[in-house]
């Protein structure tokens, strides 16, 4: 139940890889290892002031995957990206995340290892389900959420792994943006030889969606294949004032690379 890679080898490629991409990170950056009850997280500290802001990414995305918005974040921020423990990066799981308590409870513990009692979040995919199920769960600790996209409204079934598979093959393309043939593209394919364990998918009641208390952003693509945008809209709207949505038109779960200008608005727009 605790996420590894294959093999030794397999390991090394990784590894190798991701410190390659990292030296493309565009601004001062100091890595930090987080210790939590699950295992050291690595996060990627920038910026010098400003409020914080976490920055949770998508499954397999790494805290490598924020490279196209780090730089303006961290002009108006003191930015930490994150690799989420159990998925393949440099942190290390040393014990099973089993419940969405436990979820939360991870991410409770990095923000006491950075010294931080409440700050805000911006999350891609998983990682947007992350900060809303914080938001939900420890409350105190959240100031507020930008959410892209995020799991947690309807079952991912097949209709997500054709898609994703679909987008590994646009990535293999020599036109692909640089962003993903220099940073995403490696990691990605890297880290199909890592074996994640995550507790079983949740989907938010209407109740914990009423019960967020945090001003939060959730950024949905018209073309989602893991939830109908529109719906989404419609049944959050009446739930809890303090709970935006918009809905991207055109878009699809991979908002955050086809349009990465506008993500990084939202995020600062708060």
């Amino acid at each position: 139940m605790i996420g590894a890679f294959t093999g030794e080898q397999a390991e090394t490629r990784y590894l190798a890889a991701y410190d390659e991409a990292a030296r493309h990170w565009p601004v001062p950056v100091r890595d930090l290892d987080v210790p939590t009850r699950f295992g050291p997280t690595r996060v990627r500290a920038s910026g010098e002031s400003g409020p914080a802001l976490v920055l949770l990414p998508g499954i397999m995305g790494t805290s490598l995957s924020w490279y196209p918005h780090v730089a303006e974040l961290a002009g108006r921020h003191r930015v930490y990206a994150v690799d989420t423990i159990g998925e393949p990066g440099r942190s290390r799981q040393t014990a099973p995340v089993l419940t969405n308590d436990d979820c939360a409870q991870w991410l409770t513990d990095v923000l006491d290892g950075l010294g931080h009692d409440q700050v805000r979040f911006a999350g891609v995919s998983r990682g947007g389900w992350l900060a809303l199920n914080l938001a939900i769960r420890a409350p105190a600790r959240v100031a507020g959420v930008t959410a892209i996209e995020p799991a947690g409204f309807a079952h991912i079934g097949s209709g997500f792994i054709l898609w994703s598979f679909g987008e590994m093959l646009r990535w293999l393309r020599p036109r692909a943006p640089e962003d993903v043939r220099r940073v995403l593209r490696p990691l990605l394919f890297g880290g199909l030889r890592y074996r994640a364990h995550h507790p079983p998918q949740y989907l938010f009641t209407d109740d914990e969606l009423r019960a967020i208390t945090a001003p939060t952003r959730i950024v949905l693509g018209e073309r989602s294949v893991i939830h109908r945008a529109r719906e989404v809209a419609a049944r959050i709207g009446p739930l809890n004032p303090l709970v935006d949505v918009e809905v991207v038109r055109h878009a699809t779960h991979a908002l955050s690379l086809q349009r990465p200008e506008l993500v990084t608005r939202r995020i600062l727009d708060g």
